[in-house]
């Protein structure tokens, strides 16, 4: 195991105008709301965006010419249900997936946060759009090894690059019998993976663990929330400083980091709005979009604005010369 510590942010990355996300319409019939609920992880897929929401049993497609955004519907749970919240008092019963990766075949693979049993799933559309759930405890408890999982296990990002799949622990809340809240990326060997997924081999190991730290703010620590691979193989991350007790409950975000890392260890910026302003957005999904004319880096961005009346924003966030 490996710990890159941090020795303070450097510059800032800014945000574009937020832009709400919507469906046209309401789908009561399959328990769908009109907006785009929690942004929890944001992917290219083919010449869509994809949405991740954590709260409800739908992707979201978005055409980003038109702006359209179309859901693609998941399964309901066992009471029909499809979208969850603490005032419908189904919460608990939520898949929560947090992270998204396409696969080398096209496939699009959705994994639930695992800091729950009923978040230990995994969500297969292939290319027509035909949804696989897949249970994944034995992957999940293979990721609770402690030096990944610290306190409580709570997997918030994902990447595809070469043969690894990257997955990122976010380490928030406290102290759990007497382990600490760690952040962590582990790299599973992605044949290995895909061998499990498809045809139900032994959930494969940790091959290595790289705790990270990424700082904090008025005693709040920041931690994983997505990440997206760089066409150079350096991964470009997301880290919100949340002020919430563990992996379950919400609280006051503090501010917002996007992080590179690379062979150079990891550099970080605080994400700022037009006004310059440090973020309070619950930023939760990251896309490269490209290399800007000043050598900095496009990104997209989605976030979770933790109100179930209010729709997801996704915005553009310039870093220039990271």
């Amino acid at each position: 195991m490996t710990t890159v510590v941090n020795v303070g942010a450097i510059g800032v990355a800014r945000l574009g105008p937020p832009r709400p996300l919507r469906f046209a319409v309401a789908d009561d019939a399959r328990d769908l709301p009109q907006h785009v609920r929690a942004g929890s992880a944001l992917r290219r897929w083919g010449e869509r965006l994809v949405v991740v929401q954590d709260d409800v049993n739908a992707l979201a497609l978005l055409d980003e010419r038109s702006g359209v955004v179309e859901p693609l519907v998941l399964p309901a749970d066992a009471s029909g249900r499809r979208h969850f919240s603490e005032r419908r008092g189904n919460k608990a019963a939520k898949m929560d997936l947090e992270a998204c990766v396409v696969l080398p075949d096209g496939r699009l693979l959705a994994f639930g946060s695992g800091s729950t049993p009923a978040r230990e799933r995994l969500v297969v559309v292939d290319v027509a759009h035909r949804v696989r759930i897949v249970d994944g405890a034995g992957l999940f408890a293979q990721l609770r090894a402690p030096e990944f999982a610290g306190a409580a296990l709570n997997v918030e990002g994902a990447v595809v690059h070469g043969d690894r799949l990257h997955l990122f622990q976010r380490g928030n809340g406290g102290t759990v019998d007497g382990r600490a809240a760690a952040n962590a990326i582990g790299d599973l060997e992605l044949a290995a993976f895909l061998r499990w997924l498809d045809h139900g081999d032994a959930p494969p190991r940790l091959l290595s663990i790289l705790r990270v730290e990424l700082g904090e703010i008025c005693g709040v620590p920041f931690g994983f929330t997505d990440a997206t691979a760089l066409p150079d193989g350096r991964i470009v991350f997301l880290a919100g400083a949340e002020d919430s007790p563990d992996t379950y409950r919400d609280g006051d975000v503090l501010g917002a980091r996007v992080g590179l890392l690379g062979g150079q260890g990891i550099v970080l910026a605080e994400i700022v709005d037009a006004s310059g302003a440090p973020t309070s957005l619950k930023l939760e999904g990251i896309e490269f979009v490209g290399v800007a004319p000043d050598g900095g880096i496009e990104l997209l961005v989605v976030a979770d604005m933790d109100d179930p009346d209010v729709p997801a924003v996704i915005a553009s966030l310039h870093w220039a010369r990271p």
